[in-house]
């Protein structure tokens, strides 16, 4: 098969970030088929190389996590334009796959499969227009009818819905019942993170030699929330407890939480700046616990953050401050705790049993492993995927 794979925010190993696409492009090239990726990045000329055995087309369409919404507006747009000029250009495509957010990937989909006479397949890692909604970023009613219409058809028209996570897939089905979705979560690395021990000297390199590690690896952006975590490490540094915390990535409010964190008198937090991939291996091997955290925004606990599979891949103790299905999983699992969105003094309660009890700590570890290896494990989880192609 040759599949055209639409990703505004195509990521790679080098480059860093989440890289869910590169894992399905990379297995399609593994099995002998042909995937050919549209992206953009923040180069001023177009780009037409082959990376891993994947045809990547990279537009010249700036965008950034520190961007406002009337940029990152103008940046979708301007992808949709050039991305329907680069595919018009790509011969004998069985069939499409685009990857939302943007849900506007929306519009080159439908142009394509129309033009091409070819089904496209649609994935849905975040609910827009839902997201950007209950975040206030979208507020004109006619904006928002009209990106609903855009969603719904989105899914009508596919031959399939792929979604992140029961909850998306549960939200699909309700807008539009007719769509066909498949629950397809994010994937676990369970060859390139592994559990070990500590390396004495990446502890003493990053000072947290004799502590608890909780590292937070993401975007730092408005919904993540992370003046929650700046509370938590206060309160850690209050009590005195052996806590430590590391935040790698980068975001719109990475310098005003550095700001913040220096106001505070925080010693008890480093922040990276962005990490590549291996890097991101390295802050796993000094690891405690991995941190994911959201803004108390609803539409965000359904979600399906790639820093919550590397945790589990890597056999980490999880923490998160919010509910759905992940604080089911981890619940039920025995792999992870639920803090109160609203009360950070619930972080030095809870993480301290596993300070005082190392076999505990262990035990969590080991389920987190267990977990990724069982039901997330990337492997597995793309083998469903590309037997969607194959019906």
């Amino acid at each position: 098969m040759k599949i055209l794979i639409l990703h505004q925010h195509f990521k790679t190993p080098q480059t860093g970030g989440a890289i869910r696409s590169w894992y399905l492009a990379k297995g399609l090239v593994e099995q002998g088929h042909k995937p050919v990726v549209i992206t953009s990045y923040n180069e001023k000329t177009y780009l037409h190389t082959t990376i891993d055995g994947i045809e990547v087309h990279y537009l010249p369409v700036a965008y950034d996590n520190a961007f406002d919404y009337y940029k990152r507006s103008v940046s979708f747009l301007r992808f949709v334009v050039q991305s329907i000029r680069v595919a018009a250009g790509i011969r004998d495509v069985d069939c499409i796959y685009a990857i939302s957010v943007p849900l506007t990937i929306a519009f080159v989909a439908r142009w394509v499969s129309f033009r091409k006479k070819v089904p496209y397949y649609f994935e849905v890692g975040d609910l827009w227009p839902d997201a950007p909604i209950q975040m206030g970023f979208i507020r004109n009613p006619l904006m928002k009818s009209m990106l609903y219409s855009l969603e719904r058809s989105a899914y009508r028209k596919a031959e399939g819905v792929v979604a992140l996570s029961p909850p998306i897939k549960d939200a699909i089905l309700k807008k539009e019942p007719s769509a066909k979705v498949t629950m397809i979560p994010n994937m676990a690395d369970c060859e390139f993170y592994k559990p070990g021990k500590k390396d004495p000297h990446a502890e003493q390199k990053l000072g947290v030699d004799g502590k608890f590690v909780v590292s937070y690896i993401g975007a730092t952006g408005l919904a993540n929330g992370l003046d929650y975590l700046l509370e938590c490490a206060k309160g850690s540094s209050r009590a005195e407890l052996p806590v430590h915390f590391i935040v790698c990535g980068t975001g719109a409010l990475l310098e005003r939480l550095k700001k913040n964190a220096t106001s505070l008198g925080l010693q008890n937090i480093t922040f990276t700046g962005f990490l590549d991939r291996d890097g991101v291996r390295g802050i796993m091997n000094v690891t405690d616990a991995v941190f994911v955290c959201y803004k108390d925004i609803p539409i965000l606990e359904t979600g399906s953050p790639n820093k919550f599979f590397d945790g589990l891949a890597a056999g980490k103790l999880i923490v998160i401050n919010f509910g759905g299905w992940i604080k089911k999983e981890i619940e039920e699992k025995r792999c992870g705790i639920t803090i109160s969105k609203t009360d950070p003094g619930d972080f030095t309660r809870k993480v301290r049993t596993f300070i005082t009890d190392p076999d505990l700590l262990s035990e969590y570890q080991m389920n987190s492993r267990k977990l990724a290896e069982q039901k997330f494990e990337r492997t597995i989880l793309f083998k469903q995927w590309l037997s969607l192609f194959r019906n």
